[in-house]
């Protein structure tokens, strides 16, 4: 065993960004969209609605996102006790949000140019993406009626991006791929279609917008805004989502890496200290060739510390011949 202190132009840490389909089953673009009759009648019915890949009562069912309905006033659903006006799921969901987006209780969502009170939630299950979201694959066709919008994040014509307590935002917009279709892609009357929240996994989707009418840009969603009164909403931007076919997401996940070079030299690692090269009783070198032109089979690399604990091992696919006449590079990887 040899060993060699490294130099800091030996360490060369590199970060690459690795995408995956989102949606089980290693698939990018779910186009089939099922819910739970159980847990839509329950409690957390009130709350949100789990979509499926396939029907829930098989074995193969997987959530691969949850649907919510928030809104300021805590219209739309029902109060949680009628003498106490307000108080209901679509404000406790409205509030939620509010927090873990604008960490502000006191703040407003601002929809493009627009303010909205009112927003639909699209939170992506956790166990589908391993980081983040990838910006520009979100690509979302909603259907309602004869009326359809296709969305996507505007990360394509952004040049400066937007952070908030949640990390980056973009703006959801009448698009593709990340690209507006023409202009902006807002709504004239109601600003943005919503905002897209890659680092937390979550859309939210302008209510305002989306209720607009096929030739204002929405698609006429007619949310409900009814108090002490359960509109269905959470019911009603499924059966869009459902109807549009179609919903494009990626995942996105930094992988950084630490690569080590071990670098031998034509004068190192020559010399071997197995200890069948030596009589065991004298000590002499067994073989005159080891001396005389001597050669080492490199079969493995450890990694050190100064207090010479074992940190890492590398083994070569191949013994890796060395004399004085050879010299070899060794590139350890070391993900984290």
């Amino acid at each position: 065993m040899s060993f060699k202190r490294l130099d800091s132009e030996d360490f060369l840490v590199s970060a690459d960004s690795i995408t995956a389909a989102l949606f089980s089953g290693n698939i990018a673009t779910q186009t089939v969209f099922f819910t739970s009759s159980v847990q839509e009648a329950g409690a957390s019915g009130d709350y949100y609605l789990s979509v499926y890949q396939t029907a829930s009562s098989e074995p193969t069912a997987e959530v691969q996102f949850d649907l919510a309905f928030g809104e300021k006033n805590g219209s739309g659903s029902l109060y949680f006790n009628s003498s106490v006006p307000g108080k209901s799921p679509s404000r406790t969901v409205y509030g939620q949000y509010r927090t873990l987006v604008l960490g502000n209780e006191n703040a407003e969502f601002i929809f493009g140019n627009a303010t909205g009170s009112a927003f639909y939630v699209i939170s992506l299950e956790r166990s589908r993406y391993k980081e983040k979201l990838l910006p520009g694959s979100f690509n979302l066709t909603l259907t309602f009626g004869s009326a359809t919008v296709r969305l996507t994040d505007n990360s394509g014509d952004t040049s400066t991006i937007t952070y908030t307590d949640s990390g980056r935002v973009f703006q959801i917009v009448s698009g593709s791929n990340g690209r507006a279709y023409t202009g902006t892609g807002y709504t004239v009357a109601s600003g943005s279609f919503g905002l897209f929240l890659p680092d937390i996994g979550t859309v939210l989707l302008n209510a305002k917008a989306l209720d607009l009418s096929a030739a204002n840009g929405g698609i006429g969603l007619s949310t409900g805004f009814n108090a002490n009164t359960d509109d269905n909403n959470n019911r009603k931007i499924f059966n869009a989502i459902k109807a549009g076919q179609s919903f494009t997401l990626n995942s996105e996940e930094t992988l950084t890496s630490d690569y080590v070079y071990i670098r031998g030299r034509n004068q190192e690692f020559n010399y071997s200290e197995n200890p069948s090269f030596v009589s065991g009783s004298t000590g002499e070198v067994l073989y005159g060739d080891f001396i005389n032109n001597p050669q080492s089979y490199v079969t493995t690399v450890g990694l050190y510390n100064d207090n010479n604990d074992l940190l890492a091992v590398a083994k070569l696919s191949r013994p890796l011949q060395k004399d004085f006449t050879k010299e070899f590079l060794v590139r350890v990887k070391l993900d984290f």
